[in-house]
């Protein structure tokens, strides 16, 4: 009796070990501001991550995943994603896909111009932020739910065609950003909203980003948007992702350092690299905990392989 008590309780520590190191579970749910449309990120380490569409997409999702496995965190990450949609289609088509698992932490985005149908108008964000709130919650109560406010797009500001034309990028940003509030204050769960379009708009005032790329790149500075004036670029792209990790991880992002693996693998000049992370530092501000720089290893390349 005393043996089989002795195997029982050691059974039951070793269970409770292991849930305690079990890897934290983050879904992304998104669109193509998620899957990193018109960069290499999109099938940056696929194998990293876990499609739950099965087309191979890597995206910002493997991006934060290489960020928290430089950093010795666990996430174990997967994504729900589909180009041109809000957060209406994933409720209408992709529950059964979501529903599948009680995620710890979900990060979710919606259209670009928050409504096809109604550029500007918050209002189908905030009800369909607030269904897959309660959806996701009615699976794991304790869920963790972040909102990420998208950037501004050069495409809705600059033509005159634009939803925000005659405005500036610096006013789609803050308008994005508001409805994302708004969707915050009613639906169950949130935790926070992540500020990418903001940390967008800072590396512009900052010098770091061309505001305006209609006009051509300035020689000393970075486009954040690829080619269509509306997706991102890698740059952008890894802002985002940076902005992410700060937000959800709680981690200084320039404790990464200047030779951060997924920065290098991009092609990225390190000088540009360590300045992406200070903006995100910045912007995140008192949200994150300030650590020591460290700067690694010499040789990205051996540092960089992947387990």
């Amino acid at each position: 009796m005393r043996i089989a008590a002795t195997l029982v309780l050691g059974g039951v520590l070793c269970a409770a070990s292991g849930a305690a190191t079990a890897a934290t579970s983050l879904l992304f749910i998104g669109n193509s501001f998620t899957y990193g449309a018109g960069s290499p990120v999109k099938f940056y380490r696929a194998n990293s991550v876990t499609d739950l569409n099965n087309e191979g997409i890597g995206g910002v999702p493997a991006l934060f995943k290489s960020f928290t496995q430089q950093a010795g965190l666990d996430y174990d990450v997967s994504l729900e994603t589909r180009g041109g949609s809000g957060i209406e289609f994933h409720l209408d088509n992709k529950l059964g896909y979501i529903g599948k698992r009680p995620w710890d932490t979900v990060v979710m985005q919606g259209q670009s111009t928050l409504d096809f149908d109604k550029p500007r108008d918050p209002a189908k964000l905030v009800a369909t932020a607030k269904q897959m709130a309660e959806f996701l919650r009615g699976r794991n109560p304790q869920a963790n739910i972040y909102l990420m406010s998208t950037w501004a797009r050069a495409d809705q500001v600059y033509p005159a065609t634009g939803a925000w034309a005659g405005k500036t990028v610096e006013i789609m940003a803050q308008d994005v950003r508001a409805a994302y509030d708004k969707a915050a204050a009613t639906a169950p769960g949130v935790k926070a909203v992540i500020p990418v379009g903001e940390a967008w708009t800072r590396a512009m005032q900052a010098g770091i980003a061309d505001p305006n790329p209609y006009d051509g790149i300035d020689a000393d500075k970075v486009n954040l948007w690829t080619y269509d004036h509306y997706h991102a670029s890698a740059h952008g792209y890894y802002l985002e992702a940076l902005v992410i990790f700060g937000s959800l991880t709680g981690r200084d992002p320039r404790s990464l350092g200047e030779n951060e693996c997924s920065g290098y693998e991009l092609g990225m000049p390190t000088a540009l690299v360590k300045t992406l992370q200070q903006v995100a530092f910045e912007q995140l501000g008192s949200a994150v905990t300030p650590a020591p720089l460290v700067l690694s290893a010499p040789n990205p390349p051996e540092r960089c392989r992947q387990p």
